[in-house]
């Protein structure tokens, strides 16, 4: 029952992550692409404050002592700077993907995006850590996906599929940052610091290039909101509470069909629909997905 539970909560992280694909596209027939990230950003760092009271008194209830609590965040200086680190990949990858999904489905932003599961254990190699052949048969299958696609007759990459590409690049480096940075402080306030950081790194190019006005923003009141509150705050806390002592591979495995629940979402919200050869490439690249992701049996049985 209680993995069942967990099991429910990852799937509806998935689902609001997915939909926050849609979110993102109608946003911006109101407002900039820094605009929109700026305000969501600095609303989800607003929304994760009561989430870290909340996993504070989670962590209080199991009879975790006040210095135990205090170890468990780290150093401050630790924490700030992970948290800034964190923001500035955070507002770069998020800034591709907003101007990305301008000119480009969200379905195949979904998973273009999705390509970051791929992406880091190739990044991998260059912090000296090994890969297995499996990812290199991932990479094969990804980009072959990617080709279906994305590609069109002339053999060539759409700007907005291009930018998105960049934006799972950006992502990838951003996991391992966060890789890291989590096992030395406290995972919710880093959060809510890389969002703020995102946030003011967004309000600049906002101001110079975008100037919105507060009319233009109340406008898109829904999707910043839907973006901001359910994307970062509810997502996240419920991503929190279902990976506790949860199987790794299957929450993975469930998170991963964010990029499935943008497509059904594109589709049934904004009617954006894929041709036969693009939905093959959907196929193909969720496969490389879900095998990046299953363990090594190896490992497993050393372990």
């Amino acid at each position: 029952m209680k993995q069942m539970k967990n099991n429910t909560m990852l799937l509806l992280t998935a689902l609001i992550w997915g939909c926050a694909f849609v979110a993102q596209s109608v946003g911006m027939d109101y407002v900039g692409p820094f605009t929109f990230n700026c305000v969501r950003s600095i609303l989800g760092s607003v929304v994760l404050i009561p989430v870290i009271f909340l996993t504070d008194g989670l962590k209080k209830k199991s009879g975790m002592s006040e210095e135990e609590r205090k170890k468990e965040r780290g150093e401050t200086g630790t924490l700030v700077t992970g948290g800034i680190c964190c923001g500035v990949f955070l507002a770069i990858a998020s800034s591709l993907q907003q101007f990305g999904i301008l000119y480009t489905t969200v379905g195949k932003a979904g998973f273009v995006t999705a390509m970051y599961i791929v992406l880091v254990p190739i990044l991998g190699i260059v912090i000296g850590r090994k890969i297995r052949p499996l990812i290199v048969v991932c990479v094969c299958i990804a980009v072959a996906g990617l080709y279906f696609l994305c590609m069109t007759e002339r053999l060539s990459l759409g700007i907005g599929d291009l930018l998105v590409l960049l934006c799972a690049l950006v992502f990838a480096v951003h996991i391992l940052v966060i890789d890291h940075f989590s096992p030395l402080v406290d995972g919710v306030r880093m959060s809510a610091i890389q969002f703020l950081t995102a946030g003011l790194i967004c309000a600049v190019p906002m101001l110079i290039w975008e100037r919105p006005e507060a009319g233009e923003i109340l406008a898109a009141w829904m999707p910043i909101l839907y973006a901001g509150v359910m994307s970062c705050g509810v997502a996240y806390t419920l991503q929190i509470l279902g990976q506790r002592n949860a199987d790794p591979t299957v929450a993975s495995l469930l998170l991963s069909l964010e990029s499935v629940f943008s497509v059904l979402a594109g589709w049934v919200i904004l009617g954006q629909r894929l041709s036969g050869r693009e939905l093959f490439g959907c196929a193909l690249m969720f496969a490389a997905i879900i095998l990046a992701q299953m363990p090594d049996r190896k490992q497993e049985s050393r372990t």
